[in-house]
C-alpha cells in the first residue's frame, strides 16, 4: 500500500468519523462523494475529468519530443535533471571508445552515442522553450 492510499485512508475516515478508517459506505452527499473520486482519481494517478496519465506539459508534445524521451529510457513526466542521468548512463554504457576491440559492437555504439546525443539536445531546447 503507497503513502498516497494510505493518506487517502486517513482523509477519508477523518471525514467519516471512523477510527479504522474503514469506511463502510459512501457518504450521502453529492458534493463529498465527488471529492472522494476525484480524490481515489489523484492517487490512482489519474489526473481526473476522464484523462490518463500521459503527460504533465501545458502545451502538446510534439512526437519528435517523445521519441527523444524514448530513446533515453524515459516517461515524459521526466525532468530535465532525470534526462540528464539517464544521458551520461547511456552514454556511460554505450562510449565508443568502450567497444574499439570488436568493429561490429564499435559502430553499433557509435550508432547508439549519436542517437543518444541528438536525443538529449532536442530534450534540452524542449525544456529551455
Amino acid at each position: 500500500m503507497s503513502i498516497w492510499s494510505r493518506l487517502g485512508n486517513v482523509i477519508r475516515s477523518y471525514v467519516n468519523n471512523d477510527v479504522a478508517g474503514k469506511s463502510s459506505n459512501r457518504s450521502r452527499d453529492p458534493d463529498l462523494d465527488a471529492a472522494y473520486e476525484e480524490l481515489d482519481d489523484y492517487l490512482n494517478g489519474n489526473s481526473g475529468k476522464g484523462s490518463s496519465k500521459t503527460t504533465t506539459w501545458k502545451k502538446p508534445v510534439p512526437e519528435d519530443i517523445k521519441q527523444a524521451f524514448r530513446e533515453l529510457g524515459l516517461t515524459l513526466e521526466a525532468t530535465a535533471e532525470e534526462c540528464k542521468e539517464a544521458y551520461k548512463k547511456l552514454l556511460k554504457t554505450h562510449h565508443p571508445d568502450r567497444h574499439a576491440k570488436n568493429e561490429e559492437n564499435l559502430k553499433t555504439a557509435t550508432e547508439k552515442t549519436s542517437r543518444v546525443n541528438a536525443a538529449y539536445e532536442r530534450l534540452i531546447k524542449w525544456f529551455k522553450e
